[in-house]
């Protein structure tokens, strides 16, 4: 059984707390259509293909945006 969190010192807690912030982000990857960065196992934000196939169009950017 685990310990109550009254027992449980502070500095305990936030150390335990703190590991969360030191796991590493994954690496991104080049997308193989546009060559863009993208994040693995997701749609390309610049040119929307995923697996070699158009998922959602591509987002045009407006001059109102710029």
């Amino acid at each position: 059984m685990g310990v109550s969190p009254s027992k449980r010192s502070k500095a305990r807690t936030r150390r335990k707390r703190t590991a969360w912030s030191k796991l590493t982000v994954t690496g991104a990857m080049s997308c193989p259509q546009c060559h863009e960065p993208k994040l693995p196992h997701r749609m390309c934000p610049s040119c929307g293909y995923y697996k070699n196939r158009e998922v959602a169009p591509k987002v045009e950017q407006t001059a109102a945006a710029e």
